[in-house]
């Protein structure tokens, strides 16, 4: 069965959407819709279509939703009426209440709702997660992530914390399989703009591992780590070069009493692994044509998960106090 599939909205993401799914198996890729009048008539050979009604008359069995955060609510509520499974970029909703609306309006109508959190189907967080359920860390004890860059001219309607500390949200529960029971955070706004540009959020998770996340959009280079710390040893994932490094603890008894009275454990071998490299974007499409095919969203990031990733990071905006999650 070939799937009709489409775009809306030809942003940045929308364009990266476009292209993957004009070349994935399985699908016909038929046009985007962007009301915009500055945008090209055509991507990928396909059409742009300016009106939201004529677009989805084309038919489609799914739809991309690539639109600015704010217009995801009424887009989804548009696609849920007609039957149509959408997966929505991060963050799948302004606000917890939209994002609970859009999780029920598809539930309700039996169909397949995703959230693009891509770092997911980043390499290095995949071969992370496998490893950590084999046990080659033990208790997990801490996780760390660093996710900073130049302002994105892209983003006008979010703040640092749903625009890319819900990638960290998403993935530090995804990986180490715990849940947000408590977060604390602060915020600065120095940029000028209404929206937060940084934040430090330190949360516990289910399973007693504590969590810290350093966001901001006002570093003159992009980094993308994050460091899984356990009773084991530590793994380094680097998201932009999808690079995985274990840090092995020491097995060797260091008889310096000097050196030895400093370190709680010891430093072991190193190992880079080799890992398969397949472009996240593209085994993210892969996922959620395999789950409209087939039923099953186990390997999709769900409404109702990416309605959670909106409620702690509307948490971590409340700046200055620890809030207990229900």
């Amino acid at each position: 069965m070939t799937l009709r599939a489409g775009v809306l909205g030809l942003g940045v993401m929308g364009r990266h959407h476009s292209r993957v799914l004009n070349e994935l198996d399985g699908v016909e890729f038929k046009g985007v819709f962007d009301p915009s009048p500055a945008v090209a008539d055509q991507i990928e050979g396909k059409p742009v279509v300016r009106d939201l009604e004529k677009f989805l008359d084309m038919g489609f069995d799914y739809c991309v939703v690539a639109a600015p955060t704010i217009y995801h609510l009424d887009i989804g509520r548009t696609l849920a009426e007609r039957g149509i499974h959408a997966l929505i970029e991060k963050p799948v909703a302004s606000t917890t209440a939209d994002a609970i609306e859009l999780r029920d309006l598809f539930a309700n109508a039996g169909l397949i709702g995703g959230v693009g959190h891509i770092e997911r189907y980043n390499p290095a967080l995949q071969s992370a997660r496998q490893r950590i359920e084999d046990g080659l860390l033990g208790d997990i004890y801490q996780i760390a992530t660093r996710r900073q860059g130049p302002f994105p001219g892209r983003i006008a309607d979010v703040g640092v914390i749903k625009d890319l500390a819900t990638h960290d949200i998403d993935l530090t529960a995804w990986v180490t399989q715990q849940e947000y029971v408590s977060v604390n955070a602060r915020t600065a706004f120095r940029s000028g703009r209404e929206h937060e540009d940084m934040v430090i959020a330190v949360g516990t998770l289910s399973k007693g591992t504590i969590a810290t996340h350093t966001v901001n959009w006002l570093t003159p280079f992009k980094e993308r780590t994050t460091i899984i710390t356990g009773e084991k040893g530590a793994l380094v994932a680097d998201t932009l070069t999808a690079d995985l490094t274990h840090y092995q603890n020491g097995v060797i008894q260091n008889t310096w009493d000097r050196v030895s009275s400093f370190r709680g454990v010891s430093e072991g071998d190193v190992t880079r692994f080799a890992l398969d490299k397949k472009e996240p974007l593209r085994a993210e499409h892969e996922a959620f044509r395999d789950a409209v095919l087939g039923g099953d969203t186990s390997e999709i990031v769900t409404l109702a998960e990416g309605t959670n990733v909106v409620r702690i990071a509307e948490e971590m905006a409340l700046d200055g106090s620890t809030y207990k999650l229900a």
